[in-house]
């Protein structure tokens, strides 16, 4: 287990000394958020978007660590097709095998990436994963049972914008954009599964995967229930109305719900008789590979720089190809 480093607690503080301020003024003046009705929203948001992410968190660190202590690191590369786009096929449909939630999938990917998959196939599996799988794709037809197009859409959707994004990352980036406490080599895993045996070991290195991307997942539910409680919806949703608006508003919702991709379908087709379907589009496929928690986890697992040019590649390519396919739905 490593030694703890205040530099990595620094994502999580930046974002927290901003948030001082504001509210040491703002809050002596809005006594009224500070009662049992706003506390009682809060509380009950922050354990139910916590409930909801932790046990694929869980899953997706025991499944990390099972590959890190019984599969080679070979055959990760043997299983691996060596040109790209066969690659970014391969990454696009693991989904399918390992449906696992966003906040699942990023303990799992770190194992892969440090086990010798390429950064491009796993930024494709990150995005696609979450969505192109049999579980979403049922819970999505069941919200949009008069409209089923939506769930042949987002699945088509999720599946292009990971395919796009999985080749501009390995068009455009060279070196390795892992923080270095994630670069570190597999041999203290295989050293203790020597010693203290395989079961141990995996126990043991999901605990530490568990509570390393925990914080990072707290954090994220906090600032999102913090969010959801005070800010007025109402208001938001008159800038939904507007052309492009109603894109950019179900987009920032879908970030900062920051909702399971199993059970975002539900609250998408509560906005379907006042938004165009083109937008609950962006929300169902954006929220998966971009919300509030897992860009949490991302910036833990990536140097700042790629993490943002990451979320800025998922964010305007989600954007244009809800728009493209707007005419079709």
């Amino acid at each position: 287990m490593t030694a703890f480093s205040p530099i990595k607690m620094l994502p999580l503080l930046l974002p927290a000394a901003f948030l001082i301020i504001p509210a040491v003024l703002w809050f002596p003046q809005h006594r009224e958020l500070l009662d049992s009705a706003y506390l009682y929203t809060f509380k009950t948001g922050f354990i139910g978007i916590l409930l909801e992410a932790l046990p694929f968190v869980l899953a997706g660190a025991l499944l990390s660590s099972v590959i890190g202590v019984f599969v080679p690191d070979e055959a990760i590369t043997r299983w691996i097709p060596q040109r790209a786009l066969p690659a970014l096929l391969f990454a696009c449909l693991l989904g399918v095998i390992f449906p696992i939630c966003e906040c699942g999938m990023i303990p799992l990917v770190r194992r892969l990436l440090r086990k010798g998959m390429p950064l491009y196939v796993g930024i494709a599996f990150i995005l696609s994963g979450p969505i192109l799988n049999p579980i979403v794709f049922s819970a999505t037809l069941t919200a949009f049972r008069t409209h089923p197009g939506l769930a042949y859409a987002r699945m088509g959707l999720a599946f292009a914008v990971s395919l796009i994004i999985g080749l501009i990352v390995y068009a455009t980036v060279k070196r390795s954009p892992l923080r270095l406490s994630m670069q570190r080599s597999d041999e203290e895993l295989r050293h203790e599964a020597l010693n203290g045996g395989k079961l141990a070991a995996v126990f043991t290195h999901a605990a530490d995967d568990f509570f390393e991307m925990g914080k990072y997942l707290i954090f994220g539910c906090l600032l999102t229930s913090l969010i959801q409680t005070f800010v007025v919806q109402s208001s938001l949703a008159s800038i939904g109305g507007r052309p492009l608006g109603s894109y950019l508003f179900m987009m920032g919702f879908a970030f900062v719900l920051s909702l399971c991709s199993t059970s975002d379908a539900f609250v998408a087709s509560s906005f379907a008789h006042s938004f165009p379907s083109g937008s609950l589009l962006a929300f169902m496929v954006l929220g998966p590979m971009l919300d509030f928690k897992n860009a949490m986890m991302l910036m833990s697992l990536f140097k700042t720089r790629f993490a943002l040019y990451l979320f800025f590649l998922i964010a305007s390519t989600v954007f244009i190809g809800a728009i493209l396919l707007s005419g079709w739905l």
